[in-house]
């Protein structure tokens, strides 16, 4: 609400046209009439508790998947009003989300294939909550007909894409551009309005988004940077367990704008075994290549610490990752669908595709994780990264 072009901005460069007066201590417009527009939140469910005795005519939701089904039905019981001539209603935009309570409640306007039924879009349905299960039919009297006493609310659903909004697509053409880079999951809901599509093993990277290449075709590609990431674990594999790995995996961004991946190492070694190895594969890599550590939450920096004193005199990036892997992948997913990265061949090809082909839903990620990083060090531009430092 309150971000830079949120819902605050867009609001003050309208309503002041209609004469309204802003309040910002209140977020908070009032109009010559004595009308008010108010800006609110719910953080919380019990947030809704901060709106009881309310009186509101008029309630709209931001993007109602953010919101819970309990936030939305309570903030429906306070959409009232004693005003002559004022009619009480709710408005909501969303952009689809396969797994959300929204998806049930539009579910009669969504075809099987998860987008919009045409034919049924504006058409008005009647529905009541009876014992938090949502009774829908065509009309209002078939409800109170049924369900004495009932008092039946209306419901409808106008579904639009980026396509309907000119104003937008005249305004930022390059929006279009930017959502039709987006990895198939997210550009389905974004751009498509799908409702059904999520994540799943194989959306976000195949085997054929991939093409590798021999050892020889790299070997005069002009490149203008080389990084290897790093996903470290400390658990030795004893052959009853399922530890995760370690890998450090090795690319470049090439001057024709590809990313080209060079190098995997990966392994379950203990701690001391892992430092020997790390220390020696950093020497090869030598002085060109940039190591992307990440730092993690719990004693990250004790342990970025000690692999520095190991590296000394090696450019190092390390970075705390603040993102769910899922949202870390998606730059790597776009790249690799538009065929971006290149792999060559080594024997390291076929674990490193099985883990990105049953991505979210495999067993391991630390491949994954390793080139979000890579790809993010290499494709970020300049102005946003922060500058390895000898260490």
């Amino acid at each position: 609400m309150k971000s830079a072009g949120g819902l605050w901005d867009t609001a003050s460069e309208i309503y002041p046209l209609l004469q309204a007066e802003p309040k910002v201590s209140d977020y908070a417009f009032e109009f010559p009439s004595g009308a008010k527009v108010k800006f609110g939140h719910l953080d919380a469910e019990k947030d809704v508790y901060k709106w009881q005795g309310s009186q509101i005519p008029l309630i709209m939701f931001d993007e109602l998947t953010h919101f819970t089904k309990k936030q939305f039905f309570y903030m429906l019981s306070r959409n009232r009003s004693v005003c002559s001539g004022i009619k009480p209603y709710i408005r909501a935009t969303t952009n689809p989300e396969a797994d959300s309570w929204v998806r049930d409640l539009i579910d009669w306007w969504i075809g099987e294939d998860g987008l919009p039924i045409k034919e049924r879009d504006g058409v008005i349905r009647w529905f009541i909550n009876l014992n938090n299960e949502l009774i829908f039919a065509d009309t209002k009297e078939e409800l109170e007909e049924k369900y004495k006493g009932s008092i039946p609310k209306s419901l409808t659903f106008i579904s639009a894409t980026l396509y309907d909004n000119e104003i937008l697509m005249k305004a930022d053409p390059s929006y279009l551009a930017n959502l039709m880079a987006l990895p198939k999951v997210e550009r389905e809901r974004l751009l498509g309005g799908n409702w059904n599509i999520k994540e799943s093993a194989g959306l976000y990277f195949k085997r054929e988004y991939f093409e590798i290449i021999e050892p020889e075709e790299i070997e005069n590609i002009a490149y203008k940077k080389i990084v290897r990431a790093w996903d470290f674990a400390y658990t030795e594999d004893n052959g009853e367990n399922d530890p995760d790995y370690t890998v450090g995996l090795k690319g470049f961004l090439g001057e024709d704008g590809n990313i080209y991946i060079t190098d995997m190492f990966r392994d379950r070694i203990s701690p001391l075994k892992l430092k020997k190895r790390f220390k020696n594969i950093v020497k090869q890599d030598g002085k060109k290549v940039t190591q992307r550590i990440p730092q993690d939450p719990a004693g990250g920096k004790f342990v970025v610490a000690d692999l520095k004193k190991l590296i000394r005199g090696y450019p190092v990036k390390v970075v705390k990752p603040t993102k769910d892997k899922v949202t870390r992948a998606l730059p790597a997913s776009a790249e690799a669908e538009n065929n971006r990265i290149k792999i060559v061949r080594a024997d390291w090809v076929g674990a490193f595709l099985d883990e990105l082909e049953n991505f979210p839903d495999g067993a391991h990620d630390d491949i994954v994780d390793t080139l979000s990083d890579l790809v993010d060090e290499l494709i970020t531009p300049k102005k946003k990264r922060i500058k390895p430092v000898l260490v």
